[in-house]
């Protein structure tokens, strides 16, 4: 993208949104009150809105490297708590992608400086499932694998938070855990089952 473009592009989108409905930017700016938490990946090519074909307004978006879910990040946390006991969203998506390159970092034996306790998170993932990845000898697939695997266990620190639990229990919240496919453009469901994997870990997360 041309940066010296983007304010042109900005009037460009203003003019396009008005000309459709004239109260536009009135309405939008009154509220919010989206159905959806996205948590996704910062990466430049995988942006949530563009993937679902969703407008301002539907979407509640968290993003950072690796579509990660760590406790002690007041970050993720605080969009969590927002989203859920605030906006009531009624699903909670985690969205990661293939080629995604925190997870390939994670993959690295390399020193990474500032990045080195955020891709620890991705490494104690690889080692809780690390029979079924060692057993893939194909790099690609054992890359695409992890990523899948990322998802799963990010969708499990969701869960185990109180704030979801609760939600669970008061109004059905669902947590869903995605992937991209971005040499394809699909999106893929990993059909987590979210009932089974909260009956488990509530037994010893349960916040309740």
């Amino acid at each position: 993208m041309n940066f010296e473009q983007i304010f042109e592009n900005n009037k460009k989108w203003i003019a396009e949104k008005t000309t459709q409905n004239p109260a536009y930017f009135e309405e939008l700016s009154k509220n919010q009150s989206p159905e959806i938490l996205y948590i996704g990946c910062a990466d430049s090519r995988v942006t949530a809105e563009d993937l679902m074909g969703a407008q301002p307004g539907e979407l509640f978006v968290h993003r950072n490297v690796a579509n990660m879910v760590v406790s002690i990040d007041m970050n993720v946390m605080s969009v969590i708590n927002y989203a859920v006991a605030h906006l009531k969203v009624k699903h909670i998506i985690v969205c990661g992608h293939y080629e995604c390159g925190g997870v390939k970092a994670s993959l690295q034996q390399k020193d990474l400086g500032i990045l080195n306790p955020w891709l620890r998170n991705i490494r104690d993932v690889y080692r809780t499932h690390q029979t079924e990845l060692d057993a893939i000898t194909d790099t690609q697939k054992k890359f695409d694998r992890l990523v899948e695997k990322n998802v799963e266990e990010q969708c499990i620190n969701v869960i185990k938070t109180a704030v979801v639990q609760k939600a669970y229990k008061e109004r059905g919240l669902t947590v869903q855990g995605w992937v991209f496919d971005i040499r394809t453009g699909k999106i893929i469901d990993l059909k987590i089952d979210f009932p089974k994997i909260l009956s488990h870990i509530m037994k010893i997360y349960n916040l309740e």
